[in-house]
């Protein structure tokens, strides 16, 4: 029953919500995205000079945000997802991914603008920022506010916690035969000496780790790249004739091939990136700045390492070592891929990289559950939160998830919906410069 109402809410409704917000959000501003990068990568890369939070008096520098937004953002949906998404929906399903990430880039835009421009803190000290902040003091909804951090709250637990352990202990079960329960202890204890510390502890192992873990996993995937390079100019035929249902042979249209591929590449996308849930809000709300544009202007570059670098590096990889066609599994396609450089090493190797992202989603998780705990319960409570959530991640790896997952699947597709009501009343608001002179000045 859990499954069904998952496919219920994460069905055509809302992906056409979600695209449908970006699409219009990306009019109102004149499709920033394709045209402003010059200025925006200038911007975000030269804020890191006079980078610092005991300036701002912020938790993490923005170099920190940005780490751990990713690391929010990418795991294992980056690594294995796109696998699931290349066999589900076939190479179009890339096409598709990419088109998500366009328009994620202005959903994910005007959740940070909107949620640094309505921060407020209350009188007793507690700071409110992120969808909940633009959901009560924009749109005045005390109930929508609620409802977004009760969601919020269930998909930290969830997809952001116990489906990730889960993910290692297989990994590492399957890799190298440590028990479950061992992982899990493992988990729990590394967890609990890096959250209690809080989130500039939080911020200083991602600040390292992340972009290690990130430049290591890309290389790799450049390298069966390269190494299969002959095969790229019919890979990316293929991506474009899938996309558009286009057959291999005689040219003919299959309705349900490009239904496929868009379903599946849209769907993978939007798990990929995050972006219209409002979980990047709620990570740049600790940020060192806070200049509105600046906190979205930087999560659009995240989008874009998340999906149109990261997980465009993977389905190349996987395309052009032919791994779709040496395994039926998602984990096997992974492994058949890298083989084709690392040979018996790869299955080691990639269980290693993937369980890393893991527990970098768990750390990044938890600085958005934080921020819901914040605004329903106060600043007390989250030191149980971080108890609860270093505690949940040991359960995940030992438990049975199948109920786990379509909990976590609700909780997650559930936060869009008061989100994207947020984003579209509030859409009118002036987000980005009215022309290029003006956004130079920034």
């Amino acid at each position: 029953m859990l499954e069904k109402f998952a496919e219920i809410v994460w069905g055509p409704g809302l992906m056409i919500l979600l695209l449908g917000t970006g699409f219009w959000l990306s009019c109102q501003n004149r499709f920033v995205q394709l045209y402003g990068w010059k200025q925006i990568l200038r911007r975000t890369f030269s804020s890191l000079r006079n980078d610092s939070k005991e300036k701002s008096g912020k938790a993490m520098t923005q170099f920190q945000t940005c780490s751990t937004a990713l690391a929010a953002a990418m795991g294992t949906g980056n690594i294995i997802g796109v696998a699931a998404a290349l066999h589900i929906g076939g190479p179009g399903a890339v096409f598709w991914m990419w088109v998500s990430a366009l328009l994620g880039m202005m959903l994910t835009y005007t959740e940070n603008v909107l949620g640094q421009r309505y921060a407020r803190t209350l009188p007793d000290g507690t700071r409110i920022a992120g969808p909940m902040a633009y959901l009560r003091f924009g749109l005045n909804s005390r109930v929508l506010a609620v409802l977004y951090g009760i969601f919020c709250i269930g998909a930290s637990f969830g997809m952001g916690n116990m489906t990730q352990s889960s993910a290692i202990a297989s990994l590492a079960k399957d890799a190298f035969s440590i028990p479950p329960i061992v992982i899990g202890i493992a988990v729990a204890l590394l967890l609990s000496l890096i959250l209690l510390r809080g989130n500039s502890g939080i911020g200083s192992v991602l600040q390292w780790l992340m972009p290690i873990l990130s430049a290591g996993y890309m290389l790799a995937a450049l390298a069966v790249i390269i190494r299969c390079g002959d095969q790229l100019p019919h890979v990316f035929s293929g991506i474009f004739r899938s996309a558009f249902g286009i057959r291999a042979v005689g040219g003919g249209i299959s309705g349900a091939l490009i239904r496929n591929a868009i379903r599946t590449g849209l769907r993978h996308g939007v798990f990929s990136n995050e972006a219209g849930l409002g979980s990047s809000a709620l990570v740049h709300a600790d940020g060192s700045s806070d200049d509105a544009q600046l906190q979205g202007m930087w999560s659009m570059v995240e989008v874009a390492l998340d999906t149109l670098v990261c997980c465009t590096l993977t389905a190349l990889a996987v395309l052009t070592s032919g791994a779709l066609e040496q395994a039926n599994s998602s984990d096997g396609i992974i492994v058949a891929a890298f083989s084709a450089v690392f040979g018996s090493l790869s299955g080691q190797m990639m269980a290693t990289i993937t369980a890393l992202f893991a527990l970098c989603t768990l750390m990044g998780w938890c600085c958005c559950g934080e921020q819901a705990v914040r605004y329903l319960f106060g600043e007390r409570a989250i030191t149980g939160y971080r108890c609860l959530y270093c505690l949940a991640a040991g359960a995940g790896a030992v438990i049975s998830l199948r109920s786990v997952w379509a909990l976590s699947d609700i909780a997650n597709g559930l936060m869009a919906f008061p989100n994207l009501l947020g984003l579209l009343l509030l859409s009118r608001e002036r987000l980005f410069p009215k022309n290029q002179r003006s956004m130079e000045k920034l």
